[in-house]
């Protein structure tokens, strides 16, 4: 039993920091919210127009204002008190929340109505997502902050296999149909606003920089000026824009599986088991102070089991591989996380932190689009595994050319100070 119990995700964060505890159950309470109205949004689109262009033009007004308004975010994050700050977008967000259940409830059928909600929403979301993850290195002890954002990662990892069949469910037996959906997640926002106010203040640092187009370029020049941030970056780019082939499941579900619509929606289910699953078993990181060397090591496993997806020849393989592709991104964005925050100087938190949600967000997007035009050129098959293989040859070229990366060392659980870099000879692998 102690062994098992060493696999399993660490609570130490939550039974020791109240404040960590109350922030994320807040937070994990509003993301249950959050998980039903990114099911009821394409729902009521389709509904509208029964169009999936429709559907995907979401996406657009997703990524535009994301990649628009994440990098003034940070800047604007490192120049006020980050507390107050989440406190006002997480008020604008529910207040956005409000607004989707009103204009379902008073059904006028507006597209460009919804359209415009979750464009704001997004723009929000890009300055709230990264001002609230810049508030846990404030509440943890840096041996703590790995485990910290693996229970953050087990809570999304949740959400993202439950959410939508709890949103299905409410959707189909509720009298209010998808409109129960925008009110619950208006309603949850109370969570995520108890949980930020009771946090303590982070005021910015003094003669932190007003926020302007010279402080993000600050922000992007103390990137490139550390190897380490910029390692992390690169090995996360490397991971989504070569092997993320989300846009070649419906042609790969078609060409080996008849194209049922049960077995493609397995596909993204054995992701989230296996993120689910790893998040469980998250103890271990606690104990990995390599964290570079393991992120590339995660990342190679990603690239990998999405080349062998490409050309496996069941279907039971086929969800196996999905499922260690899930596992290897749960541990790949703690690890990410864990080195962005604990190399970051905190006049740059907010910045650094921004630029990370920027690039895990819009990697995402350019992954599909590189997919789907290569599989589009060649064949769906070629595409997934080229792009796997890329990524994994992609991990050894980042590991020989920032060996700052490869040799940065954590502060182990139960530790001080950030610790130093050392020289690769100097300890074990992660």
């Amino acid at each position: 039993m102690p062994r098992v119990t060493r696999l399993l995700a660490d609570i130490g964060p939550l039974r020791e920091s109240a404040a960590f505890r109350r922030l994320w159950i807040g937070s994990t309470l509003s993301s249950v919210g959050g998980a039903l109205t990114w099911f009821a949004v394409p729902l009521q689109v389709y509904d509208l127009t029964h169009s999936p262009f429709a559907v995907g033009a979401i996406g657009i007004a997703q990524m535009v204002p994301t990649l628009a308004v994440g990098l003034a975010g940070g800047a604007i994050a490192d120049a006020v008190d980050r507390r107050k700050l989440v406190l006002v977008t997480s008020s604008c967000l529910a207040a956005v929340s409000a607004g989707l259940a009103a204009q379902a409830f008073a059904g006028p059928g507006l597209l460009w109505l919804l359209y415009a909600l979750v464009a704001v929403q997004s723009a929000l979301s890009a300055v709230n997502a990264p001002a609230r993850q810049s508030l846990v290195p404030g509440l943890l002890p840096p041996g703590k902050l790995a485990a910290g954002l693996a229970l953050n990662r087990l809570s999304f990892q949740v959400m993202l296999t439950v959410g939508p069949a709890l949103a299905g469910a409410i959707t189909a037996t509720s009298a209010l149909g998808l409109r129960a959906c925008y009110l619950i997640d208006a309603i949850s926002f109370a969570g995520a606003l108890y949980g930020v106010a009771t946090s303590p203040a982070r005021p910015p640092q003094p003669g932190a920089a007003r926020p302007s187009l010279r402080s993000v370029l600050e922000g992007a020049r103390f990137i490139g000026r550390n190897r380490v941030l910029a390692g992390a970056f690169i090995a996360d780019l490397n991971a989504t824009i070569f092997a993320l082939p989300l846009a070649l499941f419906p042609a790969i579900n078609a060409e080996r599986f008849g194209g049922d619509p049960r077995t493609l929606g397995l596909f993204t289910t054995a992701i989230g088991v296996g993120g689910l699953v790893s998040a469980a078993l998250s103890g271990p990181i606690r104990h990995v102070t390599r964290q570079g060397r393991a992120m590339l090591c995660t990342v190679a496993i990603w690239g990998a089991a999405f080349a062998g997806f490409a050309v496996a020849p069941s279907l039971w393989l086929t969800l196996l591989l999905l499922a260690i592709a899930g596992a290897a991104d749960t541990f790949t964005v703690v690890f990410r996380g864990a080195v962005v925050q604990a190399v970051t100087d905190e006049q740059f938190r907010g910045r650094v932190t921004a630029a990370d949600f920027v690039v895990g967000a819009g990697g995402g997007q350019l992954g599909n689009v590189e997919a789907g035009a290569l599989g589009s050129l060649t064949s769906p098959v070629i595409s997934a595994l080229s792009g796997g293989l890329i990524t994994v040859v992609g991990t050894l070229v980042i590991g020989l050319a920032l060996p700052a990366f490869t040799r940065y060392r954590a502060v182990p659980a139960g530790g001080g100070q950030q610790a130093p870099a050392v020289p690769e000879s100097a300890g074990a692998v992660a």
